[in-house]
């Protein structure tokens, strides 16, 4: 439990980090006074200034942030008029972040995001450099032949590997319930191979009616697996294709969470939240160290697309009304846009808060999160 709980805080840092650190660094690179680069969320616990910063722990640790010289709520922002003018104080207005263009604050808001989706990105490769990923082999065999079905009558026993049907190779599973269904009724020829190499033709007829928990032939088919280890100049370029595979599997995903969340007021099932992934790390623990790092890589971009959503309150709301602006020539109201920011948090914490019961539910009936791994 306390390694668990030692291993979530770690995730949680580095996620944090490496996301407030895009806002960081683009924000120095753009002259913006960055005035506090926080972990976690107020009342603060401690912290350490250094030059023009604060680098601060605080007690609520569900979070992060970097208090940019400027910026308030709605994002616009100001700054106070000071009681005596001088030289310095007139140069650190243009290092406020709203006297900055638009674009520069819009990149300065995205940076975390792109930062989450560059440490997916680089974990992924790295996986595929130096564990490698499983990917389909062309080996099509049987694992269970079903009784009194048109494979038993035949002769096919498991372990059989399907190597041609009627002169097709067979390739891929989908090869071979493509061809019996077609030929369903009609007599087949399947070239398999058996142990120590022993080539047996053997025919077979599919059925046109069959059990629901059977396909035409009454077999069970699986495919091989293999480790496909790639070299370091072709890590970042597959990992990239699976990042992004990945992305969009996770944005299809929260269309359907939101509208569960929203509609039905209910958590869909895998959903989880700080309790649940806590939970979850615990599990992952179990399976070893590569298991951490695909488990990181999952969240980070998870974190990355929640934050990119155009949703007030999150940065792909704050993007949003930057865009706005860029498109009329002229910034949000800014109460308006403080008041879209206040609602959006009050609407996340109230979804946070719902999928924590949830969480915290499923804890208490002693339900696993994921399936208990043999």
């Amino acid at each position: 439990m306390l390694i668990t709980a030692i291993v979530f805080i770690l995730i949680l840092s580095v996620l944090v980090l490496i996301h407030e650190f895009g806002h960081f660094f683009m924000a120095k690179k753009f002259n913006i006074k960055v005035e506090e680069f926080g972990f976690g969320l107020p009342p603060r616990a401690f912290g350490i200034k250094r030059g023009e910063t604060v680098y601060s722990i605080n007690w609520l640790p569900i979070g992060g942030f970097v208090k940019l010289y400027g910026e308030d709520e709605a994002g616009s922002g100001s700054v106070k008029k000071p009681s005596a003018t001088s030289h310095k104080q007139l140069a650190d207005v243009d290092r406020t972040y709203f006297a900055k263009p638009a674009w520069q604050r819009a990149i300065v808001v995205g940076a975390g995001v792109v930062m989450n989706f560059f440490l997916a990105l680089v974990i992924i490769s790295y996986l595929f450099s130096i564990v490698g990923v499983p990917r389909p082999g062309d080996k099509i065999f049987i694992s269970e032949v079903a009784d009194n079905s048109p494979a038993r009558a035949a002769g096919l026993k498991k372990g059989d590997v399907i190597k041609i049907i009627n002169g097709k190779k067979i390739t891929t599973s989908q090869d071979l319930v493509s061809i019996t269904k077609q030929n369903a009724g009609k007599k087949i020829t399947l070239t398999v191979e058996r142990a120590r190499g022993e080539i047996r033709k053997i025919e077979v007829t599919p059925r046109k009616d069959y059990p629901k928990d059977q396909g035409p032939m009454g077999v069970l088919i699986a495919q091989d697996v293999k480790v496909v280890k790639y070299p370091w100049y072709q890590a970042p370029v597959v990992g990239t294709v699976e990042t992004l595979k990945q992305t969009w599997m996770i944005l299809s995903g929260f269309g359907m969470i939101f509208s569960q969340l929203l509609i039905q007021g209910t958590a869909p099932q895998g959903v989880a939240g700080p309790v649940g992934i806590a939970q979850l790390t615990g599990q992952i623990l179990e399976i070893g160290p590569y298991a951490i790092l695909s488990f990181v890589a999952l969240l980070s971009l998870n974190l990355a697309i929640l934050n990119i959503m155009p949703f007030p309150a999150l940065d792909g709301g704050r993007l949003l009304f930057i865009f706005v602006e860029i498109a009329t020539g002229r910034k949000v109201n800014k109460k308006f846009e403080s008041y879209a920011h206040a609602i959006g948090m009050m609407i996340l914490l109230g979804l946070i808060a719902l999928v924590t019961f949830h969480d915290i539910f499923r804890l208490a009936t002693g339900q696993p999160l994921l399936p208990k791994i043999q």
